[in-house]
């Protein structure tokens, strides 16, 4: 299955790279491109794309404004937000419009392509760097739980329980915001092996996605955060 995807970024020569490093993915196609949001509009409906890749500071209609009007038009459709932002409120205001990932344009064409394929399958994906602000500030709001529990008494424990040791390393090295690689160089294993334990993660925690899975074990204080 061709994954087909509209891009939006009102810069060219960004928007060229991005098309470039698309191109080398077979299981990819670009199907169309434009510069603004409401061009983005007009291309979703011409085109029916699974993927659209959405900049999110463009003149006329920016991105967080098309994100809404085309999920409003089209609930299934899936949206990665790119951004130069890490800050929680751009963040949040994105994923609250119906955006399924959310990409610095700081990204590696690795985590690109992961992004892709994830959101495609109907998962979420955030950049590791945003992943990791989005969690000090849960933290920083989650002062007191639902139960009148500090957060801050929650036992930090690991899940040997659920999980071997190793992908308890990994869990913790997600939750401190690194990506694939990051992982890899921190642990000296391969990329291949941090996505198998990636993978193996999930599938044990019984959730969609790598950001699902950081959330639940600083719910469950199975992760450090600093």
């Amino acid at each position: 299955m061709t994954t087909q995807i509209v891009l939006i970024d009102d810069h060219k020569l960004f928007r060229e790279g991005v098309k470039r490093i698309l191109d080398f993915e077979a299981s990819f196609e670009v199907v169309a491109e434009g510069d603004d949001g409401d061009t983005a509009v007009d291309l979703v409906e011409q085109h029916d794309p699974d993927v659209v890749l959405m900049d999110i500071n463009m003149p006329n209609m920016n991105g967080v404004e098309a994100t809404a009007e085309l999920i409003s038009r089209y609930p299934e459709l899936k949206v990665i937000v790119l951004s130069i932002h890490d800050d929680e409120n751009y963040v949040t205001h994105a994923l609250k419009t119906g955006a399924q990932g959310y990409l610095l344009k700081e990204m590696d064409s690795d985590a690109l392509i992961e992004a892709i394929k994830v959101v495609s399958e109907g998962g979420s994906y955030l950049h590791p760097k945003v992943t990791h602000n989005l969690v000090a500030e849960y933290r920083r709001l989650s002062e007191t739980a639902e139960n009148g529990q500090s957060f801050q008494t929650i036992e930090y424990r690991k899940p040997l329980h659920l999980l071997t040791r190793r992908e308890c390393e990994v869990l913790q090295l997600l939750a401190d915001g690194k990506s694939n690689r990051g992982v890899a160089e921190s642990l000296y294993i391969s990329e291949k092996t941090v996505k198998n334990h990636v993978s193996n993660i999930l599938q044990k925690m019984n959730v969609n996605d790598r950001t699902q899975a950081v959330v639940t074990a600083i719910k469950n204080g199975w992760v450090e955060v600093l």
